[in-house]
């Protein structure tokens, strides 16, 4: 059986890395506009994309540019100048949903990738856009059952795309859900004159409101519950399953999300399909990577739609369940290689033997470690404080642009 590829987010470099680093077979991520992310600081430059091909090269990795978002006429020069770009620099394939982009993607002799906004619910919808794409995301309403049929139908009529292999199906893993269908929300538009669909979403869905009866006045909270935001998916607890169905590409959401979140979530994924492979995966493990996954941001989990479930998995909050949360420390100074001593300069709070440091970089990514010796303005103590400055002993280069944190456990209520 075909080993099923892991896709990461990569919202900027130091996201970029952790992805590398910790086992990502592709990454997806956006160039300044026109992507479901647009709004968000998380977006690379045209100037990026020879570097984000040349590091992911190196590892082997697939790289695809998300262009998703639907076109304006006044769109269409940035979208063919992005597109030459991304074909000179050697990204692997463009995501696209609008018509436009998809031609325009075509015509240079790129890989298309059919966006989930697309949303594909049958075999004859995967026909048509056979014609123009090997990699469809399927819609993320259909149910597992749903999935391995239209997985089993291109392996029985052989449906291939533009390349002449037969056409591989992506769904969605683990990271946020909409109440939309497949993304296609009008509410932030309505309400804000930001579209969605163009990647400016003010996200109205994660806040609570109050219902008013207009005739009385009367006003009823809608007893705790965030009834337009869903849960996180995950489906690492039934990622078997999950296999069974045929798919080629599992996708990780998350290009807003912070770099921390990037390598936890890969490393779990990356740990969980392997055992699969090697015949390890076991109900045991899966505690362990849900214990894992519940350390950075979340909101809360459940299984989405694929195992026939109706929505209905709400979030209990307006932000993160993660029952650990980073705390800044300070900055990198030096890193002497000989040695290998990182040189940090703390700027707030305190830190002490024992705590769990994270490091984080454009190019370091993102770095877990205890801390289990240092020295403290040239003198081994046990702890440090603001002010300070700081050696301890990496296995990695650190930069002066990389930041120091120290995780702290976090108490939410679920």
């Amino acid at each position: 059986m075909q080993k099923i590829e892991l896709m990461a987010p990569a919202g900027n470099f130091e996201s970029l890395q952790a992805a590398l680093d910790h086992g990502a077979d592709s990454v997806y991520f956006g160039v300044e506009q026109l992507n479901m992310r647009a709004r968000a600081s998380m977006n690379f430059t045209l100037e990026d994309l020879q570097e984000i091909s040349r590091r992911c090269h190196a590892n082997n990795v697939k790289t695809y540019l998300a262009l998703n978002t639907i076109v304006y006429d006044h769109d269409l020069s940035i979208v063919k100048t992005l597109i030459t770009k991304a074909k000179e620099a050697q990204i692997s394939a463009i995501i696209a949903m609008d018509q436009a982009v998809i031609m325009a993607a075509r015509e240079a002799g790129m890989e298309v990738h059919i966006s989930t906004q697309i949303n594909i619910t049958n075999i004859e919808t995967v026909k048509f856009y056979a014609l123009f794409a090997d990699t469809m995301v399927l819609s993320r309403e259909l149910s597992l059952r749903q999935v391995k049929k239209i997985t089993e139908q291109i392996e029985k009529e052989k449906i291939k795309g533009p390349s002449g292999r037969l056409v591989e199906i992506e769904i969605f893993g683990h990271g946020a859900l909409c109440m939309a269908i497949s993304g296609k929300c009008y509410m932030s538009l309505h309400s804000q004159n930001a579209s969605a669909n163009r990647g400016a979403c003010k996200q109205n869905c994660r806040k609570k409101y109050t219902v008013i009866d207009q005739e009385t006045g009367f006003e009823m909270e809608l007893d705790n519950e965030y009834i337009m935001s869903p849960k996180d998916l995950c489906t690492i607890d039934f990622l078997d399953q999950v296999a069974d169905t045929g798919i080629k590409v599992l996708k990780i959401e998350g290009r807003g999300r912070a770099p921390e979140y990037v390598a936890h979530v890969v490393k779990c994924y990356r740990e969980a399909i392997d055992s699969l492979y090697n015949g390890t995966y076991h109900q045991s493990k899966v505690k362990i990577w849900m214990q894992d996954l519940e350390k950075v941001y979340n909101r809360g989990f459940w299984s989405g739609y694929y195992l026939g479930q109706k929505l209905g998995e709400w979030s209990k909050g307006s932000g993160s369940h993660a029952t650990q949360k980073k705390v800044y420390l300070g900055k990198g100074i030096h890193y002497y290689p000989k040695p290998e001593i990182g040189e940090f300069k703390i700027e707030a709070y305190d830190l002490a033997i024992g705590d769990t440091l994270l490091i984080t970089g454009p190019t370091t990514g993102a770095k877990e470690m205890v801390l289990e010796e240092m020295l403290v303005n040239d003198r081994r103590l046990e702890s440090a404080t603001k002010g300070d400055s700081v050696t301890i002993k990496l296995p990695f280069r650190i930069r002066p642009s990389d930041k120091l944190y120290k995780m702290v456990d976090h108490k939410v209520e679920k």
